[in-house]
């Protein structure tokens, strides 16, 4: 390791975590008939808090956002946030291909007390990158809360432009980005243009984003990984990348087996079921509920770990 011609190192310099460090991107529990299970997400929410997470991010796309209706996207906010009080920021989805909708949705997540808003870029209609800015802008003056990006362009068909995050970064209350464009160096180029707070939004790259200087992560994996991401994190901030790389490499099968498949959030309500946390890991349609043998290779990820025991 190089030093200074003094010989000390510098003190590492204090990240901007307007969210959290650990934030989880919480399934939205179901009962066997497809209702929402407000008391289940309570005791989730309460869970994670207790286990590593300093944010939760709701209604977004592992809560099932394209098939829960507005009442119950703001009673689950307002049911997380009245459980978990001040031990962890609520960032609320509040994002899709219709502005004036995505609107009433970040109104609705004010008033149910979120600590911020998660806007992914408007998907299946491939607006322009002007029309993405004015359609983010338009979210962001809605309400006075912080907003986070959302870039994943596997789901959305479309990447936010350098010159569009750099043009949004420009707005007061547009603090931070959740990145799934598996895209390090370009995150890393985004980071130091922008000073935007940056957020793994891809659990395998999870590690990469924070040695390159991300702020923390929005995990699926982290609903049974929460403490482990926790440690990683500290790790990294310590500059201690060996004992990073060890924590990541010990959880990597089980984030294979949760998102190996694409499914996360089929695969993380199965997990949490497994944990004994959800009743039912029932998904609306067009999801479909892990079958038996998806289970049965979790479970078997999960006694590995030593996140389960095998009874």
């Amino acid at each position: 390791m190089v030093r200074g011609k003094l010989g000390a190192m510098p003190e590492p310099t204090a990240l901007v975590r307007p969210f959290g460090a650990v934030l989880t991107a919480m399934v939205t529990p179901m009962t066997v008939e497809g209702a929402v299970d407000f008391a289940a997400a309570v005791r989730l929410a309460e869970y994670l808090v207790e286990n590593g997470h300093d944010g939760l991010v709701i209604n977004g796309t592992t809560g099932e956002s394209p098939t829960t209706h507005a009442a119950e996207k703001a009673d689950l906010v307002r049911a997380v946030v009245d459980a978990v009080g001040d031990r962890a920021k609520i960032v609320a989805g509040a994002g899709s291909n219709d502005t004036a909708h995505s609107v009433r949705m970040a109104e609705s997540a004010t008033d149910a007390g979120a600590d911020g808003l998660l806007i992914v870029t408007p998907y299946y209609s491939k607006p322009s990158q002007v029309g993405i800015i004015r359609h983010t802008l338009e979210l962001a003056d809605a309400t006075d809360l912080p907003v986070m990006l959302y870039d994943i362009p596997g789901r959305s068909a479309i990447r936010l432009a350098p010159s569009t995050l750099e043009a949004l970064a420009a707005h007061e209350q547009i603090v931070a980005v959740k990145d799934a464009t598996g895209d390090v160096p370009g995150a890393a180029r985004s980071m130091a243009r922008t000073g935007m707070a940056w957020y793994s939004g891809d659990d395998p790259l999870n590690l990469a984003f924070l040695a390159h200087g991300a702020a923390g992560v929005v995990s699926v994996a982290g609903h049974v990984l929460g403490p482990q991401l926790a440690a990683m994190v500290r790790h990294v901030d310590a500059g201690d990348l060996a004992s990073a790389r060890e924590v990541y490499t010990a959880m990597t099968p089980v984030v294979d087996a949760i998102m190996g498949s694409g499914l996360g959030a089929v695969m993380a309500k199965a997990a949490v079921q497994l944990l004994g946390l959800l009743d039912s890991r029932a998904v609306r349609l067009p999801q479909v509920e892990a079958t038996e043998q998806e289970v049965a290779a979790l479970r078997t990820a999960l006694v590995a770990a030593g996140l389960l025991h095998d009874n």
